[in-house]
């Protein structure tokens, strides 16, 4: 691999941070410890700007090239998980019921791996614009900053991300033009009937058959409502209904998730379940609300960006570590709000086949975390020539 040979060279200092965030997890908006520790490293570095506070605790760093040319930004998320760790490393994680069990740990090390190079050297002209990013795994940090205007405040022109894989091998980019991740809808259903004794069933308005019914009815919306070809998953996670075996609950209750790439996808799901919902709700005489809520669009990447940023993967992990055709996969990132602002693409990056993320033994691997800095800062040299 063609790795930078300076940011080789500190390789193990990337560790360190990276070991140093992983031991102290921060959730949602309130990653303040985390961008403290991301803000000293940045002044130690000598970046030549850095804003503090956007979408509370996210950081935008600013490193000035050698003349005039293109801006482009460059993304980590910052927030871990709240889940227990059961890694039994030594920098495992020292609060309890956190983990960074999805990398964002390895995405500020690679970060700041990468800033500390372009600092040192400058070999590019234009502008890098480093993001560091809370509320990924929430509410969606990276759609706060955008509304908070960070797009045009930098004048960023285009916006790249890296995200480990636990599924590829080590060193590996993997990543496709058009629609890569899904949008990502949740949806919760509150039934209210007429509770009673169950030996009087005449006396109630049971909840529990439109439940079952509603969840029967939820299967036909993908097989039944959308071409065979076109991505839909509808999923109920949950049903929740009664106390005891001899009584009929007053009220029961359903939640889910509907992930899609489709605009008219998206809409037609959102449709159905609200005319299923209302329909069985009818049908077996109960009251019914449905608590419907869109979240993360699909994530998209723009056709020359995810060639721009394949042909630098290429140049750092070789032709043969470079897959662009990764078929779309239904987890779902808020990278894809700045990637609706700007033009841009993100990538997967192999840490070796293990456990996967959002798992108690995830732990990011230490050895990619200079590919993924190489990455960064060849995208920034490359694509902004000096002069």
């Amino acid at each position: 691999m063609a790795v930078i040979n300076r940011i080789a060279g500190f390789a193990e200092e990337m560790a360190g941070w990276r070991r140093h965030l992983h031991m102290n997890p921060e959730l949602g908006l309130d990653c303040h410890q985390t961008a403290a520790f991301v803000v000293e490293r940045l002044r130690e570095f000598g970046v030549d700007e850095i804003h503090e506070g956007i979408a509370r605790s996210g950081v935008v760093a600013v490193i000035n090239g050698t003349g005039e040319g293109p801006v482009t930004g460059l993304r980590a998320d910052m927030d871990a998980l709240p889940m227990q760790e059961e890694t039994g490393a030594e920098w495992a994680s020292q609060v309890e019921g956190r983990m960074h069990a999805c990398g964002h740990d390895g995405h500020t090390a690679m970060l700041l791996g990468a800033a500390k190079y372009l600092s040192e050297t400058r070999n590019f002209g234009g502008k890098a614009v480093l993001i560091f990013q809370p509320a990924e795994e929430t509410i969606g940090g990276g759609r706060i900053m955008v509304e908070e205007g960070m797009m045009d405040r930098f004048d960023v022109g285009e916006v790249y991300a890296l995200h480990t894989d636990p599924f590829g091998g080590a060193g590996e980019f993997r990543t496709r033009t058009g629609p890569l991740l899904a949008a990502v809808d949740d949806f919760e259903i509150f039934l209210t009937g007429k509770g009673g004794h169950a030996a009087y069933p005449d006396a109630c308005i049971d909840p529990l058959p439109a439940a079952a019914a509603i969840l029967q009815a939820m299967q036909t919306v993908v097989s039944r409502n959308v071409k065979p070809l076109d991505e839909l998953v509808v999923s109920v996670t949950q049903i929740h209904g009664g106390s005891a075996m001899n009584i009929i609950p007053e009220s029961a209750y359903l939640a889910g998730t509907v992930r899609s790439f489709s605009p008219a996808v998206r809409d037609m799901a959102e449709k159905r379940i609200g005319e299923i919902v209302t329909a069985q709700a009818s049908v077996y005489g109960v009251e019914a609300r449905l608590d419907y809520q869109r979240n993360y669009p699909a994530t998209v990447n723009h056709g020359a960006q995810t060639e721009k940023g394949a042909e630098i993967a290429r140049e750092v992990a070789g032709e043969d570590n470079v897959l662009t055709a990764l078929p779309p996969e239904m987890g779902a990132e808020d990278f894809s709000y700045m990637l609706e602002a700007r033009p841009g693409a993100f990538f997967f990056l192999g840490q070796g086949v293990g456990p996967s993320v959002h798992h108690p033994e995830f732990d990011f691997n230490d050895e990619v975390a200079p590919v993924g800095a190489s990455f960064f800062a060849r995208l920034i040299e490359r694509h902004h020539p000096v002069g």
